[in-house]
């Protein structure tokens, strides 16, 4: 049986960036357990091939959530990476780090050095900005490479030209010292292909001799010894595969994701006894909290149809979908070498809101109903809308005890009524965006959600019955006090109750962030590294 001083399950964002800080010190050995594949598919490393990847089983686990109170009956797909980057590799590459409030409000919630002035640090020790941001803010040296997208592309003009005219102002850097305003989004990607956190972290750390990564290795339990855990049991090579199992001399660290990591621990007898009970696992440590809460952004998309200008769906198809190949191989530009969405706004949804809490996306393109990342035949251009911090929560629990099925993935979008009240302004919002003036050489009509479509209650059926995940799941291992009855993991990680498993991936978050989850789910992997390691923290600024 191998040991290993520390056992990081799943090379996801947090976890390669996790596994290259604790292998910095050479003294130290460290496992990593990837269920997927190595992230071999030229479609992970191909900015445009997240169209592929969306359904790809290969690096992919496609999960399904549970129909809603406001899906209309839908079970909305999830995908999650299965692969070295995990979620990196497949997602629409945008850097997008959140508001200050966002984690001022996480230290107020009693977990401490997670203010914004002590994540700071941390983001900007792993990015390597290329591009305008002020040096208070932005990291100059690290591994990650974040750039702002290159292409210019007059509809988008229009748009923001449109967002100005209606008091939205231009913002050079979201992720500076205010988020509000629209710009071109900001991307993990450079010379035309995708920086997931396996390319920038693991890749590098895997060249160490204390690091070991071992790929097709499904996690099916972490191993207790009391109120220890010692080691992790995975099956090589999945279902039916050779069962394992690794040791740890010091910690287990869970950074499967929001859906795996809780999955997980309840697989291992940690979670709510009556759960546990109902799938015949010895209950090992009761903690009500595991899997619950979970949050995830709900978007509308509005679609309007264009005239008098190409757009990216007449661009994908034929000869001049051969014509971008070729411009991809030789220049590394075109849209190949685009992300999903292309501009980023984020705006109040009323007179009272303290800061954004409307996130909207800009896309020249339009996509097939229900079909995500499927190009329409005719042209068309899309603004997706979300609450950037919804109050609706949700849960993910064992379907069984089979480590091999999916887990049950309850998100109860806009059940508060909070959330339906800015789901509906955001789709007001998104109107009046493609209907402002610089817009208007180009704007054909609203396809969806259409004319008809005015007061809010017909705005909040509409939403019900077409908006869909963002693909930011989170917050289903909590962290927060010991004496909290919602939280799953202390302000260091660790899981209450327990000792050598700590839990370093989204799922820690205690509250929805007013952002694509990314980059401050790579924040979590770095800071945990400097947690696990007893490092001092880095130096808190006050920006």
């Amino acid at each position: 049986m191998d040991t290993f001083d520390y056992v990081i399950v799943g090379a996801g964002s947090a976890g390669c960036v996790l596994a290259s800080r604790l292998s910095e010190d050479p003294s130290v050995t460290v496992c990593v357990l990837e269920a997927g594949p190595r992230d071999w598919h030229p479609y992970i490393h191909l900015p445009a091939g997240f169209i592929k990847t969306f359904y790809m089983k290969s690096i992919n686990w496609g999960y399904q959530q549970e129909p809603g109170p406001y899906t209309a009956g839908r079970s909305i797909y999830a995908p999650r990476g299965k692969t070295l980057g995990g979620s990196s590799s497949i997602n629409g590459h945008v850097y997008n780090r959140g508001q200050r409030q966002d984690f001022d409000t996480w230290a107020q919630m009693g977990n401490r050095g997670w203010s914004y002035s002590d994540v700071l640090p941390h983001f900007k020790r792993m990015e390597k900005r290329i591009g305008a941001g002020e040096d208070q803010y932005r990291g100059r040296d690290g591994n990650l490479i974040v750039t702002t997208m290159e292409w210019k592309d007059r509809l988008c003009e229009s748009f923001m030209d449109g967002a100005v005219s209606l008091g939205i102002p231009r913002n050079p850097d979201y992720n500076g010292a205010i988020q509000e305003g629209v710009s071109y989004v900001q991307r993990t990607i450079q010379n035309g292909r995708r920086v997931s956190s396996a390319t920038a972290f693991l890749r590098p750390a895997s060249k160490r001799p204390n690091v070991e990564v071992r790929t097709h290795a499904h996690a099916t339990g972490v191993v207790l010894e009391g109120k220890r855990a010692v080691g992790v049991r995975y099956s090589r090579g999945g279902r039916g595969g050779v069962p394992v199992e690794v040791r740890a001399r010091k910690e287990v660290i869970l950074s499967g994701g929001t859906y795996n990591s809780p999955q997980l621990l309840q697989l291992s007898g940690i979670g709510a006894p009556e759960l546990l009970q109902e799938h015949g696992i010895e209950v090992r440590h009761a903690l009500n909290s595991v899997g619950e809460g979970l949050q995830d952004h709900y978007a509308p998309r509005t679609v309007a149809r264009v005239k008098n200008i190409k757009t990216i769906n007449e661009l994908a198809r034929g000869l001049n979908l051969w014509g971008e190949a070729l411009k991809w191989a030789v220049t590394r530009r075109g849209i190949l070498s685009l992300s999903p969405t292309m501009v980023y706004c984020f705006w109040h949804s009323g007179e009272t809101a303290e800061s954004s809490d409307l996130q909207l996306t800009f896309t020249p393109a339009s996509y097939k109903e229900g079909v995500q990342g499927q190009l329409e035949d005719e042209p068309g251009m899309t603004v997706a809308s979300w609450q950037q911090r919804p109050e609706s929560r949700g849960y993910v629990r064992l379907r069984s005890a089979d480590p091999f099925d999916q887990p049950l993935i309850q998100t109860n979008y806009l059940t508060a009524e909070l959330d339906r009240r800015v789901v509906v302004a955001g789709m007001k919002l998104a109107r009046r965006l493609l209907a402002s003036a610089p817009l208007a050489p180009y704007y054909a009509y609203e396809d969806f959600p259409g004319p008809k479509v005015n007061t809010d209650d017909e705005f909040l059926a509409a939403a019900t019955q077409r908006a869909t995940t963002t693909f930011h799941p989170g917050c289903s291992c909590r962290m927060g006090p010991a004496e909290s009855t919602w939280a799953t993991v202390d302000d260091q990680l660790r899981v209450h109750g327990l000792s050598g498993l700590r839990v370093a991936d989204a799922s820690i978050m205690p509250r929805m962030i007013s952002a694509n989850l990314n980059a401050a789910t790579l924040m979590i992997g770095d800071k945990a590294g400097d947690l696990i390691l007893g490092k001092a923290a880095v130096a808190s600024l006050s920006a």
